[in-house]
């Protein structure tokens, strides 16, 4: 099987190259990885996010053990461009680089240079020669807010070799009972449940919004509906909506800021009242006159929330949902597409009546008449949002403690 996996991750690489010639993504995930320089660290703590959305999930323990061992060195790594790009500048970090293709070389070479004294992967990412490196080298390897479900691939006949990955791991802070049962019948028994860090961090970031004047001036009294990480299957729908509703405005904060996809946006929108972020200075316009404005830049979103009454939560007619809890966090009932099973929190929501997935445009005009038209209704969603997010706070504590004790020790 490892034979198999060899030719897989060559496949794959094949793959993104030939895929860089025409996307960009794919382009800065092959040209990063070639300008790489990778300086020599000493007794570093590792930390490892697939993208940005995983980095926001372990960034509550990352912060807690720099703040217990501000003199360590701590190196971040990340597998996609979009977690790379965004945050290859954190002061939370010595260094931030991409993790290499998983190769014995690759891992050998890699690990040899940036010295780690502890590991720390977040929910994704199982990577067979950089696992076994870590465990060949003694050092302690975590999982944190890790999630197992029944047809993955560990569980499967075949799964042989991804078994043997999970058993150089030290220890699993998983979401739920759920995964520490499946890991069990796979006799992996170094398990806990801990709880979603992202909890902890939405939490905070609700706490401590960054302010935002101008939208106080858009929103003029108005209520607000917010699309957040829209993707355009998501923005079709939620265009009928701003013709429905011109008493209430509307940001659309896309997850994919291309020219051409802010561009086809815009045309979707009625282009007398709409305000472009980037454009507003530029234009001197009269914010309060606007009834939609697109946000056409990365890192706003999570202190937009604060002004909003409802929130839309892209990517459910695709691979699946974006981030619920940051609106969550701030009392918002959150809309989202079919595609969202495979996200307890989504799930959760729905069960608590405070989230609320549609299928079609029909099902999304159903559910903005109950929230929109209704202030009790909106209210009542709205505080069943924000108190199932304050309710499961607390995971960073626990693994953070875990992880401060066997490093000391």
């Amino acid at each position: 099987m490892l034979f198999v996996y060899n030719i897989a991750i060559r496949i794959y690489y094949m793959l993104i190259r030939l895929a860089s010639l025409f996307n960009n993504k794919a382009a800065l995930w092959v040209r990063g990885r070639n300008k790489q320089v990778v300086k020599q660290h000493t007794r570093s703590l590792w930390f490892h996010f697939a993208s940005l959305g995983e980095f926001e999930q372990g960034r509550p323990v990352l912060e807690q053990l720099k703040q217990q061992h501000p003199d360590q060195e701590i190196v971040i790594t990340f597998f996609s461009p979009s977690g790379y790009e965004v945050r290859k500048n954190t002061p939370l970090a010595n260094a931030v680089y991409y993790l290499p293709l998983d190769t014995a070389a690759n891992a050998g070479n890699f690990i040899a240079k940036i010295d780690p004294a502890i590991a720390v992967f977040t929910k994704y990412e199982y990577w067979f020669y950089f696992f076994a490196e870590l465990n060949k080298r003694e050092v302690p390897l975590y999982i944190i807010s890790g999630i197992f479900r029944p047809g993955q691939v560990f569980f499967k006949w075949y799964g042989g070799l991804h078994r043997k990955i999970l058993g150089f791991v030290n220890h699993f802070f998983v979401q739920d009972e759920r995964s520490v049962q499946l890991l069990r019948e796979i006799n992996i028994t170094n398990a806990t449940v801990s709880g979603d860090t992202r909890f902890d961090r939405v939490w905070t970031n609700a706490q401590h919004p960054q302010n935002i004047p101008f939208i106080d001036e858009f929103k003029n009294g108005q209520k607000l509906f917010i699309a957040g990480s829209s993707w355009p299957a998501d923005e079709a729908l939620l265009v009928e909506l701003v013709k429905q509703y011109p008493d209430w405005k509307f940001i659309f904060a896309p997850h994919e800021i291309e020219e051409d996809k802010i561009a086809n946006l815009l045309n979707l929108l009625p282009a007398s009242e709409t305000i472009r972020y980037s454009h507003l200075k530029a234009q001197n316009l009269q914010l309060k006159a606007n009834q939609a404005m697109v946000i056409d830049n990365i890192g706003m979103l999570s202190s937009l929330y604060q002004y909003a009454d409802i929130a839309y939560i892209g990517g459910g007619f695709g691979a699946g949902i974006h981030n619920t809890l940051e609106a969550a966090a701030f009392g918002l009932p959150v809309i989202f597409g079919p595609n969202y099973r495979r996200f307890n929190e989504a799930c959760n929501l729905i069960t608590e009546g405070a989230g609320f997935a549609i299928a079609n445009e029909d099902e999304l005009k159903n559910v903005a008449a109950k929230l929109m038209n209704d202030p009790d209704a909106l209210k009542s969603a709205g505080q069943k949002a924000q108190d199932y997010v304050q309710q499961n706070v607390g995971a960073t504590e626990m693994i953070a403690k875990h992880i401060i004790i066997t490093y000391n020790g």
